[in-house]
């Protein structure tokens, strides 16, 4: 047995008590000693150090929303960290939006360094974040190589916002344009909040309606395909790759339910911290965009079946194209929002692989830009058969930080098949969903 797998059997008896897995009768651990903070910037900082400490400390960045600060991503694994005697902090950012790259990655070291200045020096540091927080925690892997020793990223948005911005705006303009050609949507420089909401809903509306019809059924699929949206949200399992109607049908329940509502009303946040707009369109083809899609044998299929000429429209999308972006803006979040590849110390990222909101294709993304940086030997990724943004079980995410650790104590990355992961997920309490996986091209980042 690996000292891996070793060190995830001594810490089963604290994790299974802590995520509710065991019947019997556990000590329960001293309360840890709870810690805040203020930092010169405004942001606050939140830590929790258990009494038996193990001299790790987890630096955990939360993802888009509310500046508030949080050190775990939710609270079973919190629970579960303190009790295996990890101490945890992290800070609520700064500003100036919910979109808080520019100060994020300051403001998590600052944080520890209030911490240090409280407990001492750690033995050992690993950045963690999840969703907006994993770009945070990938940009932390570059630069805090002095401050950490590991970084794990999961359910990361580690293609940055530049793509991010680019590639929604790809299937947002597909959607209002062919399903409302003669009443266009808003679809960038929003005034206000409110004007980003009415976007947001007026989306929505277009793909609850459109859906009745197999012309709109065809639409939907096509601009969900530019939105690298998946094919899968409900059910133990993904609708069968030939199943393009029931793939059709939860991408639309996505769309409509929740991704259109949280990306364009997300939109306004992002132009706020870019002092403008990024994205584009004047200029892409978009048939070249859509050949390039894994969905793409899908789209054909149902625009076929709708009795609609695919190419025509393809052509009409590529031809009406007329949204600029601002070039300080993009100079803004290439500056702080975009990930170099450059990595400074062993990275771990694991993906669902049915992510609606940060889509699986953002690790190949990620990984050639490691790759081409020549840090390849630093990141390591793994993937999680199951449908949601960040739907880990605390298990899989927990096994997947001793995974790490083990790199960082041996200098070797451990064995991260499938059914290796898979088994200390299960030591820990749960059975892992770890798969063997292959993330297709990212639609939208190749023709930029």
């Amino acid at each position: 047995m690996s000292r891996w797998l070793r060190r995830v059997g001594a810490l089963v008896v604290t994790t299974l008590t802590a995520i509710g897995l065991t019947t019997g009768s556990t000590a329960q651990a001293a309360t840890p000693t709870h810690y805040t903070g203020q930092l010169p910037d405004g942001a606050t900082w939140v830590a929790d150090v258990p009494a038996a400490w193990n001299g790790t400390v987890i630096l955990y960045s939360h993802g888009f929303g509310p500046l508030e600060a949080r050190n775990a991503p939710d609270e079973p694994t919190g629970q579960a960290l303190l009790d295996a005697g990890y101490a945890l902090i992290g800070s609520s950012y700064s500003g100036p939006s919910w979109w808080a790259l520019a100060s994020a990655p300051r403001d998590q070291f600052a944080s520890l360094d209030e911490l240090v200045r409280k407990i001492g020096e750690p033995r050992r540091t690993i950045a963690w974040g999840t969703s907006m927080g994993g770009l945070v925690s990938a940009l932390e892997a570059e630069s805090g190589h002095r401050r950490l020793d590991g970084a794990l990223t999961t359910c990361g948005l580690v293609a940055g916002a530049l793509n991010l911005n680019n590639y929604q705006l790809d299937g947002e303009y597909a959607l209002s344009r062919l399903l409302s050609p003669a009443q266009p949507v808003k679809l960038v420089r929003f005034a206000n909040a409110d004007e980003a909401n009415a976007s947001g809903a007026a989306l929505t509306k277009l793909v609850t309606d459109a859906q009745a019809t197999a012309a709109g059924r065809a639409r939907i699929a096509l601009g969900a395909a530019l939105m690298n949206t998946p094919t899968w949200l409900a059910g133990d399992a993904p609708p069968g790759p030939a199943d393009y109607l029931g793939q059709e049908q939860q991408q639309q329940q996505a769309l409509a339910q929740f991704v259109l509502g949280f990306v364009v009303s997300g939109r306004y946040q992002v132009e706020l911290a870019a002092g403008g707009n990024s994205a584009f369109t004047r200029g892409v083809d978009y048939r070249a965009l859509l050949s390039g899609s894994p969905l793409a044998r899908q789209v054909r299929a149902l625009y076929r079946a709708a009795g609609l000429d695919l190419d025509a429209e393809l052509g009409e999308l590529t031809r009406h194209a007329d949204i600029t972006p601002d070039p300080q803006a993009i100079a803004t979040l290439a500056r702080t929002s975009q990930a170099t590849g450059r990595l400074r110390v062993p990275s771990l990222a694991i993906h669902t692989t049915a992510d609606h909101l940060v889509p699986v294709e953002q690790e190949n993304w990620y990984a050639g830009r490691v790759r081409a940086a020549g840090r390849e030997p630093l990141l390591r990724q793994a993937y999680v058969g199951a449908a949601g943004h960040c739907a880990f079980q605390p298990s899989e995410t927990i096994a997947a930080l001793h995974a790490l650790e083990s790199r960082i104590e041996t200098g070797r990355w451990p064995d991260l098949r499938p059914e290796r992961l898979n088994a200390a997920a299960a030591a820990l309490g749960a059975p892992g969903r770890y798969l063997g996986y292959s993330p297709a091209p990212l639609t939208g980042a190749g023709h930029r």
